[in-house]
């Protein structure tokens, strides 16, 4: 069984830094691109950032690349968020997901996190 563990949310003022971290168990965490999504209250779920099997590639939503980095350790099952500069508008419930396919535009999510709230103060 997939388990996606979240973890690294917490309360920050404006222009903090947070890394968020998911461990991964119940599969070959190498073979899969990972994903994290956010959710704001009132607010569909949003695409934040991916990076494929290899982390050779990575891909962000425009409002937060240059600001928030992807990266995966293969060895240790986890794939971590860098969040730099945060906002206001970055609060949410971050969620990490597994891809049924190792690469970033093939596939879909397939197993989800239980999430980690991010609040940003202004």
């Amino acid at each position: 069984q997939v388990q996606l563990v979240e973890s690294g949310g917490g309360l920050v003022q404006a222009g903090d830094s947070l890394r968020l971290s998911c461990a991964a168990s119940g599969r070959t965490f190498s073979s899969y691109a990972m994903g994290w999504f956010r959710q704001a209250p009132g607010k569909d779920r949003e695409f934040v950032a991916a990076i494929d099997w290899s982390g050779g590639r990575t891909k962000y939503v425009d409002s937060v690349t240059g600001r928030f980095t992807i990266s995966r350790d293969n060895a240790k099952n986890t794939v971590y968020l860098q969040m730099n500069g945060l906002r206001p508008e970055d609060t949410a419930v971050y969620y990490c997901a597994t891809k049924s396919s190792s690469y970033i535009d093939f596939g879909s999510y397939d197993y989800w996190g239980q999430g980690t709230q991010v609040t940003v103060s202004s």
